[in-house]
């Protein structure tokens, strides 16, 4: 098993790294009030799933928890892709939450460069977020203490 899990690990990396690219592609397309909507959705997302026993398994449903990777990337991948605007934003919602906190403390090498892009594409949702809340109490959007 021990020389499996690197191999698993690169295999997760390309499909988490092409995921990401179609799911950027499609914040980029959203108008400013659908990514600011995408920004109080992802918050809530991520809050969600760090409040659960297993962040990284958000989302996934309870018969197929013991998995070496949750599901929760895949639904939120699928409903990304919906026709459906309000499906879609809560997919990219999703998949930005679970696969935050799958990659945040990962061990495998190959996951990091996808936790750095991710924690790029974050913060833009978060400067998006501030810039349109005249209300100061959000400032802490992606402070640890607001995630954990």
């Amino acid at each position: 098993m021990q020389l499996l899990r690197p191999v698993i690990a690169m295999v997760r990396s390309r499909q988490l790294s092409h995921q990401f690219r179609d799911i950027e592609r499609c914040i980029r397309k959203l108008p400013k009030r659908s990514r600011t909507r995408l920004s109080t959705l992802t918050l809530r997302e991520i809050g969600q799933a760090s409040r659960s026993d297993f962040p990284h398994l958000y989302g996934t449903p309870p018969d197929v928890r013991y998995v070496a990777w949750g599901r929760g990337t895949d639904v939120g991948y699928e409903r990304a892709r919906s026709d459906n605007s309000e499906v879609a934003l809560r997919g990219i919602a999703l998949w930005l939450a679970v696969a935050y906190h799958e990659t945040k403390n990962s061990p495998y090498t190959r996951l990091q460069p996808q936790y750095r892009k991710l924690q790029q594409l974050l913060r833009e949702l978060k400067e998006i977020h501030q810039c349109d809340t005249a209300d100061d109490t959000v400032e802490d959007w992606m402070q640890t203490s607001a995630v954990a």
